[in-house]
């Protein structure tokens, strides 16, 4: 663990590290990067690195283009894959105006503002994530074929999985990184994955997504093949979700406070519907839903996975409550934000949860389903709530709502 800039810089060169990659996200949760040279990181760590904001669709225009990064200290990270000589490191950055002004569509600052608030009235929470992924075969021109990497299904082993060697691969890298994956299987579709990863604060955890997402992609390109984190990248198969663990506690407690986490999940509840355009953010994303245990309805229960959200067994640390309907698309800090956010209403607000359905809802007769609230059914449904949402203002700067409403995405 490095604390002052010129350990930092005295660690580079003695051990023969030459590039620095200045990473970042942009507003749909894709990492960008500026690399620069050893001689020029502390000149970052002063002034920042000047980037084109323009270019960067939903961050700035022509005439207010010349945004700032800036490293922060503590994301430092080793990129394992690169040669050992003229070393690679990637810092996270903050985003400034010139002056220094915080830049208002700076992923982590957004973040940053909702663990702020929820710290004032004595909250924290912690997350952890469950990312799936499809492995697809490469043609011989490099380029990502429709063909699964293996037809195994849940939990499946070698011969049939052919994924067990890239997942053992990607858990090497990111324990390098220090980053602490717990554990990895094939998933019920065909060439799909599973690598789950260790509970941390929500900026850790938001950047730890990041990292997760470009290892993955680099560890199975590196294997000849393609990772592809689509909701539904194959018609008639399991969609990748991107299920989200919370974890509410009083800040100077470690156990759980059942109260506290029904109202944080009452919250949820509330929001959902408003917030889905950050969680399911394409339309792609709404094919995945209603099928292979993805939700559909606004309900929760104790274990139940038809649940929008359940409470899986668990104690101590692992006591969270798990929000299933998220896909890998959606950019982890808004996403945690927003949930933050509405957890911190219901617990201010003491709200209560409906009661739970102890059902399997795909079950059902339509009859049997009457009045249960649902998810938006579509993209522009989700757009339709997030554009009329109160709770959605308060907590985006209104650049980034009309990023996601408004279909300004290239």
């Amino acid at each position: 663990m490095f604390y002052t800039e010129s350990e930092i810089i005295e660690y580079l060169n003695e051990n023969d590290v030459k590039f620095i990659r200045l990473a970042f996200c942009d507003p749909y949760g894709c990492m960008k990067n500026v690399s620069i040279m050893n001689s020029e990181l502390g000149r970052a760590f002063s002034t920042g690195i000047s980037i084109d904001a323009s270019a960067i669709t939903g961050f700035g225009t022509v005439d207010e283009s010349d945004l700032f990064l800036r490293p922060v200290i503590s994301t430092m990270t080793l990129l394992p894959w690169r040669p050992s000589q003229g070393r690679v490191v990637r810092f996270y950055c903050d985003i400034t105006y010139p002056d220094g002004t915080p830049f208002e569509m700076d992923n982590r600052l957004i973040l940053r503002n909702a663990v702020n608030h929820a710290r004032e009235f004595g909250v924290r929470c912690s997350f952890g994530a469950e990312c799936e992924f499809y492995l697809f075969k490469l043609d011989e021109n490099g380029n990502p074929t429709k063909i699964p990497a293996d037809y195994a299904g849940y939990m499946d082993v070698a011969p049939f999985d052919k994924g067990e060697n890239v997942r053992r691969e990607i858990c090497i890298a990111l324990e390098q990184m220090n980053f602490a994956p717990e554990t990895s299987h094939h998933e019920e579709g065909p060439g799909q994955n599973e690598i789950d990863f260790k509970y941390s604060d929500a900026m850790t955890s938001a950047d730890n997504v990041l990292t997760f997402k470009s290892v993955v992609e680099t560890i199975a390109a590196a294997n000849g093949f393609h990772a592809n984190f689509r909701p539904k990248p194959i018609a008639g198969e399991a969609g990748n979700g991107f299920h989200i663990n919370m974890s509410p506690r009083k800040i100077g407690e470690t156990g759980p406070d059942s109260d506290m986490k029904r109202h944080f999940m009452a919250g949820i509840l509330k929001y959902i519907r408003e917030i889905s355009i950050f969680l399911n953010p394409t339309e792609e994303s709404y094919q995945r839903l209603g099928s292979f245990k993805a939700p559909r309805f606004v309900t929760w229960s104790p274990l139940n996975r038809s649940q929008l959200i359940r409470i899986p067994a668990g104690t101590g640390e692992y006591d969270r409550i798990e929000l299933r309907s998220a896909d890998c698309m959606a950019n982890p800090y808004l996403a945690y934000a927003l949930l933050l956010e509405a957890g911190l209403e219901g617990i201010q607000m003491k709200l209560e949860p409906s009661e739970p359905t102890n059902k399997n809802l795909y079950n059902l007769e339509e009859r049997d389903l009457e009045g249960i609230p649902e998810l938006p059914y579509t993209y522009g449904d989700a757009a339709d709530l997030a554009m009329s949402s109160e709770f959605v203002k308060r907590v985006l700067p209104e650049r980034a709502i009309l990023a996601y409403c408004k279909q300004i995405r290239k």
